[in-house]
């Protein structure tokens, strides 16, 4: 991805990327369920590289596969690019753990931008201390080998019902986490520069004791002439 998009894309919310999205028709983008596990005070950007699960059979997942060294969630977490986010498809489901501390330590190392998984983390409160943003649904303990067989590396998912393709952008924030279509990112990013200075007005004019009637949304043109006032002064 450009460092122009990235660095927009790091001052946009989740929600205003996602009224963007709706925009064209993309309802669905939004990861449902993941929250960070521990909010680092920006935002994660990155481009995706995924990995997905399946269920597990109990033959080929015994505790002898982390001994070997070409398991795909070892795998996942030595080739991730750096820059990029790893995202993982868990089935929804954090009856066991998708990755622990170690493996996401590993991960910052590397230079990875973040992770998402739609099941749980184990050692969630020392993956809240690391700086590297990990989002995912609740924190588990059991190793994922009882629940899920890592099975296939940077190929299409699905991440908390969201489409995730190898190469979309992840955007997350204090609250979630988005996928950007990479061939729209651009232009989603700078639609989000626009529509976040706008709103950042309007939370000025609310405050204010300003109507949010032909405001938000605008509607009246006057609204227009002081917003362009404000972003000068504001150099916004």
């Amino acid at each position: 991805m450009k460092e122009e998009t990235r660095e927009k894309l790091m001052n946009v919310s989740v929600a205003t990327l996602a009224t963007a999205l709706y925009k064209r028709g993309l309802r669905s983008q939004v990861i449902q369920g993941v929250r960070p596990v521990g909010f680092k005070g920006k935002n994660m950007v990155g481009p995706a590289y995924t990995l997905r699960y399946m269920p597990a059979r109990e033959d080929r997942n015994t505790l002898a596969e982390f001994r070997n060294p070409k398991h795909l969630q070892r795998v996942a977490i030595e080739e991730c690019p750096k820059g990029h986010v790893l995202v993982m498809d868990s089935r929804k489901d954090a009856s066991a753990a998708s990755s622990g501390d170690i493996l996401i330590t590993r991960l910052m190392v590397r230079g990875g931008a973040g992770i998402v998984s739609d099941g749980g983390f184990r050692d969630a409160a020392v993956i809240a201390e690391l700086d590297i943003p990990a989002y995912h649904t609740r924190p588990s303990s059991p190793t994922n080998l009882t629940l899920n067989e890592a099975i296939e590396i940077n190929g299409p998912i699905g991440c908390g019902d969201a489409p995730v393709f190898p190469g979309d952008i992840i955007v997350g924030d204090a609250d979630c986490v988005i996928v950007i279509p990479a061939h729209i990112a651009d232009e989603v990013a700078d639609e989000g520069v626009e529509m976040s200075a706008y709103e950042d007005f309007v939370v000025e004019q609310v405050k204010a004791g300003e109507t949010i009637i032909g405001l938000y949304p605008r509607t009246k043109d006057e609204h227009l002439e002081t917003f362009n006032k404000w972003r000068k002064e504001n150099n916004r």
